[in-house]
């Protein structure tokens, strides 16, 4: 199965820091680097067939299993930043993992 992780994605968590004059500030900082994906791109329609409560997916990242992913992370890939709209587990074991995603959405 490590044949088909061609790609490599950073995984980012937030964190909330005092900023100097006494405020919280969120920053993104990096919870696991180089991790394995492979990464493919996603139309619309195959979105909307899955699930029409979001916007449009850009592209559906999978990773070997890695314990402590979650929705309010993201993904940095290429250059680019990807919201993770979902995580969702193998069904039949602890082999992987498959992160919805997709760019360009201010929240990220």
């Amino acid at each position: 199965m490590s044949g088909r992780y061609l790609h490599r994605i950073e995984l980012q968590d937030f964190a909330v820091v005092r900023d100097p004059l006494g405020g919280d500030k969120r920053i993104w900082r990096t919870w696991k680097s180089n991790v394995p994906a492979e990464v493919v791109p996603l139309s619309g329609r195959e979105f909307v067939a899955a699930s029409a409560e979001h916007g449009q997916v850009t592209a559906r990242m999978q990773i070997p299993y890695l314990p402590g992913v979650l929705q309010t992370m993201r993904v940095v890939f290429d250059g680019a930043v990807y919201a993770i709209r979902a995580v969702l587990p193998d069904p039949t074991a602890r082999r992987h993992l498959t992160l919805m995603v997709d760019s360009g959405v201010s929240d990220v």
